[in-house]
């Protein structure tokens, strides 16, 4: 599969795992975490995909499309490490959804940080909250959910915090 394919598969799949999350959380209160930026194409879609939801972005810097850039109220940058511990006082309450696109291309930084990124993304999610990420996570009390039937497996992971 060339690159260009891949993308493309992962970026739909992207697309079809969030517009489940949304499906999820609809009865839920609560603000959605997305936890790298990036170009901003995901905030944006975010945004459209539930438009009365509080949106918090994490990223190192910001560096998005100027039109998919939050407010500053919105928009937590540094290291996950020093912001993800203290964003509970940032965002007032638990979310009810974190999307968590944080991949790069080393695979052993990539893993390494999926490992540590778990507890504090627990720490900020409801009892029921969604967890929809581009890594695969193993944490006690997270419960995968079926992925939808246009995402292959390994392609995408959606969990329940139980």
């Amino acid at each position: 599969m060339s690159r260009l394919d891949s993308a493309i598969r992962r970026l739909e799949a992207q697309r079809d795992c969030l517009a489940l999350a949304a499906e999820l959380i609809k009865n839920l209160t609560g603000p959605v975490l997305e936890l790298g930026l990036g170009n901003g194409r995901t905030f944006d879609h975010l945004r459209s995909l539930m438009p009365g939801r509080e949106i918090f972005v994490f990223d190192r810097q910001l560096a998005a499309h100027p039109d998919c850039i939050p407010d500053a109220k919105h928009a937590i940058v540094g290291d996950f490490t020093e912001t993800l511990p203290t964003a509970l006082a940032r965002t007032g309450e638990l979310a009810v959804l974190a999307h968590c696109d944080t991949g790069s291309g080393d695979r052993a930084a990539t893993s390494a940080q999926a490992s540590w990124l778990a507890e504090p993304v627990n720490n900020l999610v409801c009892s029921g909250g969604i967890i929809v990420s581009d890594q695969a996570f193993e944490y006690p009390g997270w419960i995968a959910v079926d992925l939808p039937e246009t995402v292959s497996p390994g392609r995408y992971f959606i969990y329940r915090k139980s």
